[in-house]
């Protein structure tokens, strides 16, 4: 007697994609809330070119993702005023799209996240191959050496400790920005 393997019902079909719709939905929501949280106050930011005649953006474009809206709204704000262009993310999960769909030219990312913490977010950036050769600085709260080591072995470029001072996560991301402009050179 054989095994028979059933279809799923037209009922149980259409409920799974009213599922990837609404999820489809929460992540797009999501990466444009998180946009009009900062760049209201930027000016627009021209759309990357990529191949052959491809331009620079005039500023650099960074991405937070903290699940601390205050402290997303600090380093954005200071990166804002010190001529970036930012955006923020407030989970690992939406820092992947809104990398995945922008590429920024840094990220700075949260170890402990819902949805999907740094760690977990930056490995996946790291095996995708549109975000792999993003910079990612980790910065986070917890300043124990198996999380710093654990977040450098998943590609993290820097690993900074909370309290940071704005100025002194600036002063790192423009050391990577240099690092990768004498490297594409």
């Amino acid at each position: 007697m054989g095994v028979a393997l059933r279809a799923p019902s037209t009922a149980a079909a259409a409920e799974g994609m009213k599922d990837q719709t609404r999820r489809r939905r929460d992540v797009e929501a999501a990466i444009n809330m998180s946009k009009r949280l900062v760049t209201d106050r930027l000016p627009r930011l021209p759309r990357p070119r990529r191949g052959p005649g491809a331009h620079r953006r005039s500023a650099d474009l960074i991405l937070i993702a903290d699940d601390s809206l205050d402290t997303r709204e600090l380093y954005a704000s200071h990166l804002a005023h010190r001529g970036f262009n930012v955006l923020t993310a407030e989970d690992g999960e939406a820092a992947i799209q809104i990398a995945l769909a922008l590429r920024p030219d840094v990220i700075v990312m949260d170890l402990s996240m819902p949805r999907l913490n740094g760690i977990s977010a930056i490995n996946r950036l790291k095996h995708n191959p549109r975000t792999r050769r993003i910079p990612v600085i980790m910065l986070t709260g917890y300043p124990h050496p198996a999380t710093q080591q654990g977040a450098l072995d998943a590609g993290a470029a820097v690993f900074l400790t909370k309290p940071c001072l704005p100025e002194d996560l600036e002063r790192e991301m423009r050391q990577i920005l240099a690092e990768v402009s004498r490297d594409g050179e």
